[in-house]
């Protein structure tokens, strides 16, 4: 495994491990002195059960700030018509954020700091959906989850940080959560995790100078390594995980 900086490590060590099946990093081959002003995190869900239970996610930091944003995808059970639901999600933890989005909402994690939006939307799970985070102005960012395969675009929402933030760094980590662990009230045996699949493509920005994004190969994470039946595999421009029963 290549080697991740400090506030990565520290960061990781900081989440609650458990529910981590999977990590990864990402980095981009430029660094632009403003960061980077907006990032695509491509996903798909193909293979992944219709049940509620995982998180399909990228993290990011701002400049100057110190706490991160992550956003991603999530299956959901099937709604009406039997009609597959995606749930998108675009949250920062940094304190003396706000928001007037209506599908966002103050606190980030049962943390009463940072903001939480998301919006559920029907959607093939075969699709690849683009979670953007782009800059809208001052200290203002804006989420939005695309369908590749159809176009539509979903506004996740919106939030502001604090005036001293900056642009977005270079690189950070990804994961795959079975969120139903981070419970104090769920106690998990490693065999019973469900199963499930997801491809996480290599990330792309627009900026000038941020060059190219890559994905880095998948790892195992948490108190179940070697007990999931974890696997991953390189495809075009990214990397497939399975795990689960």
């Amino acid at each position: 495994m290549k080697l991740v900086s400090l506030s990565l490590i520290a960061l990781a060590a900081s989440q609650t491990a458990v529910a981590f099946i999977a990590k990864n990093t990402w980095k981009f081959s430029g660094n632009p002195s403003g960061g980077l002003r907006d990032v695509t995190f491509p996903f798909k869900m193909a293979g992944a059960a219709h049940k509620s239970g995982y998180y399909f996610a990228q993290q990011f930091n701002f400049q100057n700030i110190s706490r991160v944003g992550y956003c991603g995808i999530q299956s959901r059970p099937n709604g009406t018509g039997g009609k597959s639901i995606v749930h998108a999600v675009f949250s920062t933890f940094q304190g003396n954020s706000t928001t007037q989005h209506s599908k966002c909402h103050m606190g980030a994690d049962g943390s009463p700091a940072g903001v939480s939006c998301a919006v559920e939307f029907p959607g093939s799970y075969d699709a690849v959906y683009n979670v953007v985070v782009e800059h809208v102005q001052g200290t203002t960012w804006k989420g939005t989850a695309i369908n590749n395969s159809t176009g539509e675009s979903f506004h996740i929402g919106s939030w502001t940080l604090p005036s001293t933030a900056g642009g977005i760094k270079s690189n950070q980590l990804g994961f795959v959560e079975y969120y139903p662990w981070n419970s104090r009230h769920h106690g998990h045996e490693c065999h019973d995790l469900p199963r499930t699949a997801v491809t996480m493509f290599d990330p792309y920005s627009k900026t000038p100078g941020a060059g190219t994004g890559r994905t880095n190969k998948p790892y195992e994470s948490g108190d179940c390594v070697g007990k999931v039946a974890f696997s991953t595999e390189k495809v075009a421009n990214g990397y497939g995980v399975q795990c689960g029963f």
